[in-house]
């Protein structure tokens, strides 16, 4: 008689326990690099909007974009005349194409003077009081990002 080949379930369920501990060890060290891969698109949006925001400054006699007529984000993303009020003729701007999203929140709004932290906005940006200028994320996952 010819004996029948295969696997038993011993090694059967040896093999799926050896891939559930590959498997354990594994997974943990992608979810950090998705936490990393967004706390760096944080930080190069923030570079990117502070530094259209200064050459917003620049051109506007030291104004900053929503103080005058328009809305933060229109100021940014559309044209404005010397005075920073919105006009599809002026000789200002864009300085961006679109306000990029808060990686943590996925919200692209801009909040004058808001709070930041409070995820009600993906940015802020203090327009007035003694942090006039300061552009911060809005995102409560980890109060560190309002810190960058």
């Amino acid at each position: 008689m010819k004996a029948k080949s295969g696997f038993t379930l011993v090694e059967i369920l040896i093999v799926v326990v050896i891939l559930g501990i590959l498997a354990a060890i594994v997974i943990p060290q992608f979810t950090d690099a998705s936490e990393d891969a967004k706390e760096s698109a944080l930080l190069s949006n923030l570079q990117t909007m502070r530094g259209q925001i200064e050459l917003y400054k620049a051109q506007h006699n030291g104004a900053l974009p929503g103080a005058g007529t328009a809305a933060v984000a229109a100021a940014l993303t559309g044209r404005t005349d010397v005075d920073g009020a919105a006009d599809a003729a002026g000789a200002y701007g864009p300085y961006m194409q679109k306000i990029p999203a808060n990686p943590f929140n996925e919200l692209n709004t801009i909040d004058e003077d808001g709070t930041a932290g409070d995820d009600s906005h993906g940015w802020n940006l203090v327009t007035t009081g003694a942090n006039i200028g300061l552009f911060q994320a809005d995102d409560s996952d980890d109060p560190n990002h309002v810190n960058l």
